[in-house]
């Protein structure tokens, strides 16, 4: 499989390199998948620019802070060979290995199952901010209508 790789050079200055890497050195986690689609904005958020805050602090890392994709062998019982999920957050792509790789390989608890009517490609269209942006309309749509409902209690 193919992964696009930030190491450092003289250990200090980052590179991407695109290289071969053998499914063995995936990180463990009960999920293995294939990740065809990430965030299109990880790059430029994690590139660790001189003078700046270091994102990434370990190395190598495989960047890609959120992906969707196909998972192919599950040992969490909540996913199955086929599926489609997604995960963002966790520190992927920062502390673990993201999605920027033609395979991952990451914790059950990490994933979500992809909602019926969401395929991967809108779900990275979407992506974090547009994915905690509909948690937040949610949250404000519950707790106002838990709030009418005290007030007509009262």
């Amino acid at each position: 499989m193919q992964a696009l790789i930030l190491e450092q050079q003289d250990g200090k200055t980052p590179c991407f390199r695109f290289r071969p890497l053998e499914e063995s050195r995936l990180p463990e986690g009960g999920c293995n998948g294939r990740c065809p689609l990430v965030q299109p904005g990880t790059i430029k958020m994690l590139w660790p620019s001189p003078g700046r805050g270091k994102i990434i602090r370990n190395f190598p890392m495989i960047p890609g802070i959120d992906f969707a994709g196909t998972v192919r062998a599950s040992e969490d019982p909540r996913f199955h060979a086929g599926q489609e999920v997604l995960l963002t957050g966790w520190g992927v792509g920062e502390n673990h290995w993201g999605g920027l790789a033609e395979r991952a390989r990451v914790k059950g608890d990490w994933l979500v199952a992809l909602p019926k009517g969401l395929d991967s490609r809108n779900a990275m269209i979407i992506g974090t901010a547009g994915f905690t942006a509909m948690l937040c309309v949610g949250w404000r749509w519950k707790t106002r209508a838990f709030a009418l409902k005290m007030a007509r209690l009262s």
